[in-house]
Parts: structure tokens; C-alpha cells; sequence
């Protein structure tokens, strides 16, 4: 699979990775065995990017990731996240708790070193500079060699990237969710590359969404925005015109998902997550689907700004600062 550069500090990763919180969150009951299947699928098909937190599962994701990776943990970046706090899931980025969870997840991953260290949410009572200075301790001495951020705003970003190079910003962006176009001339101007998580909605752009009442009491989208009456009709409508669109180029709706993420530019690695080693080689297909600029337009008529329904329930988005 081509290859992309994150940052300016090195980082390269396969035009598309993999995204694993769904193994143990968010979206209903796992399938551990399958999952494992998906992940070394995914490395058969030249995926290079693993991601995971030490919040999917408390601990639980990471092993999985590592386990599944051991037999070819040398060929990967694996990255992971800090920065959240059990049983509550409130904020905890002070420097005691980071080096805590890094020491941690060095033992779940079974690993010498993580790839990428992200900061998985902003902790408002601890200045992102004590937390860039931590995260530089771990790659001076070896064992984190890039730092990550996720959900931050341009000067956030310019302040961590003072203390130590930010080489990856990590958001959700899609067809759905557009909200982050914003952040990309600071990316550029810093040189940082970007991760979009649920790159296919949440799994509404693989074209098998249902209304939020048939998923399962542990799964996310039961209370999802995009997935409520009015909201839910809309973007099925819209899902429907891209489906056409996708199958006019021989594609899936997912891979044309994915494909128009990767034209977005060359800073642009998406981590679609799933359980299924079919659906792998789905979102892997992508990386061969070429976007014209009539396509382009195309989309832009479908869904000029995105889906219909807010990502987050009020006073959970990210506040951009």
C-alpha cells in the first residue's frame, strides 16, 4: 500500500490504517477472535497503522492490539492514547498519571516502545505544556518516538509544538463531519499530520445503518444525533445518492468514503475501524480508488458541509482553543 508521511519528525504510516476502539467499545458486544483475524488481515493487506487507548476497554484493547501485532510488531506503529481516568472517564493528564498509563500500556502492548503517544482529550487543569514536557521525557529516553494530540484548536496546538513537535493531530472527519477543515492551514503551517477516527460515520457510510432502536443497548449509536428521526432519514437519502455515485466507479460506499478522505491531502491517513477481516479488505480497497474532480464536486453537491446531526451531545464537544 502507498505510504504517507505524518509531521515532520519521521513518522510514516500506510495510506490507511486500522482503528480498534470497536473491539471494545462503543458499538456492542466484541468478538475477540474475529477482531484478531481483522487486525492481522489488515497487515496482510499492507496496513502499517494500529491504533488503540488505554481507555477502549481499560486496558483490554490494548492486549488485544498487542497480541494480534506480536508477530509482526517490528513492521507497525502502534499508537495509544492518555489522558482519561476510570471508573468516571474524567480528565487526568498530570504527569504522574501520564507516566503511569505509558508504563502501563508498554506492558499491555507488550512493546519496548510506542509509536505514537497522543493526548486523547485536552485535561482543562493542566497546561498542554507540562504535558508536552512529559511526553518529551518518554522520547528522550526511548520509549515513545512521536507525540500525538486529539480534539485540540490551533493554540493549543502551537503551544504543545513549543515544547515538543507535534507530528500527528487525531480528530473525527468525514463525509459526515467536516467541523476540522478549519484546523488544516495550522497544520500545514506546523507541518502535522492528521488521523481522522470514524471515517465512515460511525459506520453509516458502509450503507448498512439502521435505525438507532435496532442496535444494541451498549452500542453508541442508540443515542447518536445522526442516527435520531429526521436526522436518521436524511442521511440515509444522502448515503444513497453516494452509493450510486461509488457504484459508478466500481466501488462500495465506504471505499468512496475513504477515497475522498485521501484526496483531501497527502497529511491524511484514515483508521476505519471494524471486527470483520471482509470489511478490512473493504476499506483497504480504497487506497486504489482515484477521485476525479468531477467526483469531487459530485460529493460536494450530495453533502456540501456534511451530515445531518451533531457528533456530540451538547457540552461534549471539543472546545477549539
Amino acid at each position: 500500500m502507498q505510504k504517507r508521511t505524518l509531521g515532520r519528525q519521521g513518522l510514516t504510516s500506510s495510506a490507511i490504517g486500522y482503528g480498534s476502539m470497536g473491539i471494545s467499545l462503543g458499538y456492542g458486544p466484541g468478538d475477540v477472535d474475529a477482531s484478531t483475524a481483522a487486525i492481522r488481515k489488515a497487515y496482510d493487506l499492507g496496513v502499517t497503522h494500529f491504533d488503540t487507548a488505554e481507555m477502549y476497554g481499560w486496558g483490554e484493547n490494548e492486549e488485544i492490539v498487542g497480541r494480534a501485532v506480536k508477530g509482526f510488531r517490528d513492521d507497525v506503529v502502534i499508537a495509544t492514547k492518555f489522558g482519561f481516568k476510570a471508573p468516571d472517564f474524567s480528565y487526568d493528564s498530570r504527569p504522574e498519571r501520564i507516566r503511569e498509563v505509558v508504563e502501563g500500556s508498554l506492558r499491555r502492548l507488550g512493546v519496548d516502545h510506542i509509536d505514537v503517544l497522543y493526548q486523547h482529550r485536552q485535561d482543562p487543569n493542566v497546561p498542554v505544556e507540562d504535558v508536552a514536557g512529559t511526553v518529551k521525557e518518554f522520547i528522550d529516553a526511548g520509549k515513545v518516538k512521536y507525540f500525538g494530540l486529539s480534539e485540540v484548536g490551533p493554540e493549543t496546538l502551537r503551544r504543545a509544538h513549543a515544547v515538543q513537535p507535534v507530528s500527528v493531530l487525531q480528530t473525527e472527519y468525514s463525509l459526515f463531519e467536516r467541523e476540522v477543515e478549519v484546523l488544516f492551514p495550522t497544520l500545514a503551517e506546523l507541518g502535522i499530520g492528521f488521523v481522522p477516527y470514524s471515517p465512515l460515520g460511525r459506520g453509516f457510510l458502509t450503507g448498512a445503518a439502521k435505525p438507532a432502536e435496532e442496535y444494541d443497548a451498549t452500542d453508541m449509536r442508540r443515542g447518536d444525533a445522526r442516527w435520531q428521526p429526521g436526522n436518521f432519514e436524511k442521511n440515509v437519502e444522502a448515503t444513497h445518492r453516494l452509493t450510486e455515485l461509488a457504484a459508478s466507479k466500481g466501488a462500495t460506499v465506504a471505499q468512496l468514503a475513504l477515497a475522498w478522505l485521501l484526496a483531501q491531502g497527502e497529511h491524511v491517513v484514515p483508521i476505519p475501524g471494524t471486527r470483520s477481516a471482509s470489511r478490512v479488505a473493504e476499506n483497504v480497497g480504497a487506497a486504489e480508488l482515484t477521485l476525479t474532480d468531477a467526483d469531487l464536486a459530485r460529493v460536494k453537491e450530495i453533502l456540501p458541509t456534511g451530515g445531518f446531526g451533531s457528533r456530540y451531545p451538547d457540552g461534549m464537544n471539543p472546545d477549539w482553543e
